[in-house]
This record gives C-alpha cells, sequence and structure tokens, in this order.
C-alpha cells in the first residue's frame, strides 16, 4: 500500500477493493488523475483509493501519470537525540529539495539539509521511506518523489535558515516539541516521523 498525498488527503494505491465508506475507488488503469485530484481538493471524502492488481507494480504505473520531480531531505538527529526541522510556509516540516544532475539522492539530501539549515558534518545512518505528494506549479500537477535517509550530526554550531527557500526557522526539536511541531505540520512527513 502506497499513499500519495494532495494537501493532507491521501491518494491510497492498492490491490484490496473494499466498501466505499467516506472514500471513493477507481481503477489505477482507467483513472483520470485530474478529475481525482480535483474531487479530493473540493470535496468532503477523506481519501480516493486506487484500485491495481499487482501489488509490485502500484507505484510504478502510479508515477506515469504524472510528471515527476525528485527530492532528497533528512530527518537529522544530534548528540541529544533531538531532530532538526524547519518552519517553512507556516508548518514545520523536514529539511528537503530537489536532485540535481550527477548527484547520488544521498548527496542530494545532505545537501540540502546543509543549504537549508546550515547544519554540517551530516553522516547518513539508514534510508527511510519515500514520500509522494501531489502539487501544482505553473498551472500543471507534479508528483514530488522524495528519497529520505536518517542521519546523525555531531554539529554544535549557528543555525541558518535559507530564507530565499521561504525558511524563517530552524530548530533542534525535542521528542516530546517533535510531536508538537507535528500538529502544525504535513500528513507525509507526520507518516515519516
Amino acid at each position: 500500500m502506497y499513499y500519495i498525498f494532495v494537501n493532507d488527503k491521501p491518494i491510497i494505491l492498492t490491490t484490496k477493493v473494499e466498501k466505499e465508506d467516506g472514500f471513493k475507488n477507481f481503477l489505477l488503469s482507467k483513472v483520470n488523475i485530474g478529475k481525482v485530484i480535483k474531487k479530493l481538493n473540493s470535496s468532503a471524502l477523506k481519501e480516493v483509493r486506487l484500485i491495481g492488481k499487482n501489488e509490485d507494480k502500484l507505484i510504478k504505473k502510479f508515477l506515469k501519470l504524472l510528471p515527476n520531480v525528485v527530492a532528497g531531505g533528512g530527518k537529522v538527529y544530534n548528540e541529544k537525540g533531538e531532530v532538526l526541522f524547519i518552519y517553512r510556509n507556516d508548518k514545520w516540516d523536514l529539511p528537503k529539495g530537489k536532485a540535481e544532475k550527477n548527484e547520488s539522492i544521498e548527496e542530494t539530501s545532505m545537501r540540502e539539509v546543509e543549504e537549508e539549515t546550515g547544519v554540517k558534518g551530516l553522516e547518513v545512518v539508514k534510508p527511510l521511506d519515500t514520500t509522494y505528494h501531489i502539487f501544482k506549479r505553473n498551472g500543471k500537477h507534479k508528483i514530488k518523489v522524495t528519497y529520505w535517509f536518517e542521519m546523525k550530526t555531531l554539529f554544535k554550531g549557528p543555525l541558518f535558515p535559507q530564507e530565499k527557500e521561504g525558511i524563517t526557522k530552524v530548530e533542534w526539536l525535542s521528542i516530546e516539541e517533535s510531536q508538537k511541531a507535528l500538529g502544525n505540520s504535513y500528513a507525509n512527513i507526520r507518516r515519516l516521523v
């Protein structure tokens, strides 16, 4: 099962057909993705489920429906076990950004964390779940595919929000503070953290 978010409402990719109750089923092979996005944005539906036959091919088929933007990001821990958060567009988020040519996704993730926060000395610990969300740019919908990595650092220096990217704050948050921040975050970040 995969979750692709349109704002905070999920499009769920699955092979199971269930009785519709607060959601709507569509066949992945015949779906008009534009109509699905519009329905999620303009109705009381909580989610949409796209039904496919083969679990292994669900995401591959879905990603062909819209142009993809590949990004990398980090869930970074310091020595105290605090998590690095950024504040952008009036929401708490984790640092991430678009991949550049000839860059591995791990390199993208570390570069973006450093550029958006000023944190250096990053070390990738392990890959985390990949997140998917649909956004609109210049009148066209796209799917952002973000590869996430758990990272650690011994960095103790000052934090610098990348203001030209709309980031107004960067903070190390304790587990308790992180949970509070997630109340004003994005659904895919809540699933990750």
